[in-house]
């Protein structure tokens, strides 16, 4: 069962001291420990679920990447009978997340063994307790950025829960849920910084990205076409985007560009920075699984069904509200259509 436990807020951390500590811990707990979480409490209705004409894969667009999944299902299949199939320590769900990312997933310093908690690791509870009928029933895997899709499709792990963005290119190398978030780009930068925005500001300026986020992908294609001054420096790319606030934080870079969500988190990190301009882009957060693996796909389709409605609301207000607001309508996933073919 989740186990009630009281959370000491970090909120106030600031500098490379800070980010020392959160990557010393990360390294000395690799390998993950399962871990609990307060059990969810219904909050409020759900959203309706649009419908829609099936769509194959080769029709995605960007604005309707987050479309293609499957309607939901609580019936098992292949997947789930091996994932249930394990036996004694290692009948588990096995889940790629970050252990650095502040109020998302991460390790708590000021819990006993440092625990794991955010937005993300409540989603993988609930899921864990659908499919295993055990929240605690999670090995949890720390995984790069870089390293989301290739740890799916190399079986290192049955799914990913890591503020990871639908996208149609992504589509064709892996399976998503319906969206669980509602996000868009932003430049985060430090306060006394001129930059003013994802715009001319930029000029001559060092920005980081994650390797193979979406950011950098957006920033490389904006330089190209001339949306972003050509003399952005976009060439810093790190394993972990906490790692894009380190060389801020040392002067090595002169921006970060990031999910918004992420970027807020990190501003409570570090009084020191903080969000300049809005968004510039529309993403949504999904659960990423194998291509094949339908049933698993649907299972959480289901599951989010339920989530949206009981427990979604309560996980933002616990570690999301403090850093995005308290009204949470910006951040809410669209009502979900399943238009994938299969």
């Amino acid at each position: 069962m989740f186990a009630a436990r009281t959370r000491t807020s970090l909120r106030g951390w600031g500098g490379v001291g800070a980010m020392a500590v959160l990557c010393a811990l990360a390294m000395a707990f690799a390998l993950l420990l399962p871990c609990t979480q307060a059990a969810h409490r219904p909050v409020r209705a759900g959203q309706r679920v649009a419908t829609g004409s099936q769509a194959r894969a080769g029709d995605c667009t960007e604005s309707q990447a987050q479309e293609q999944t499957l309607p939901p299902s609580g019936a098992d299949g292949p997947t789930i009978d091996a994932i249930k199939a394990r036996t004694g320590a290692k009948r588990k769900l096995v889940v790629g997340i970050d252990q650095n990312s502040y109020r998302w997933g991460y390790r708590n310093p000021n819990t006993e063994g440092a625990q794991l908690e955010g937005f993300d690791i409540d989603l993988v509870h609930r899921i864990a307790q659908d499919i295993l009928g055990d929240p605690d029933a999670v090995q949890f895997k720390a995984i790069p950025t870089s390293q989301r899709i290739p740890a799916i499709q190399n079986g290192r792990v049955d799914m990913v829960v890591r503020t990871m963005t639908i996208t149609c290119n992504r589509l064709t190398q892996v399976a998503f849920s319906a969206p669980y978030f509602k996000t868009g780009q932003q430049v985060l930068a430090p306060k006394s910084s001129r930059i003013t925005g994802y715009d001319d500001s930029l000029a001559h300026k060092k920005i980081c990205t994650a390797t193979g986020s979406t950011a950098f992908i957006k920033l490389t294609a904006d330089r190209k076409s001339g949306r972003l001054p050509a003399s952005t420096d976009i060439s810093t790319t790190v394993p972990n985007q906490l790692d894009c606030l380190v060389r801020l934080q040392l002067g090595e870079v002169d921006a970060v560009v990031t999910d918004g969500a992420l970027a807020a988190s990190q501003a409570a990190q570090d009084p020191t920075v903080e969000l300049k301009g809005k968004a510039f882009t529309t993403e949504y957060y999904g659960v990423a699984m194998k291509k094949n693996a339908s049933d698993l796909v649907r299972r959480v389709n289901r599951v989010l069904m339920d989530y949206r409605a009981h427990g979604w609301q309560e996980s933002y207000d616990t570690w999301l509200s403090a850093t995005l607001g308290k009204d949470s309508a910006a951040s809410e996933p669209p009502a979900p259509r399943y238009l994938r073919a299969g």
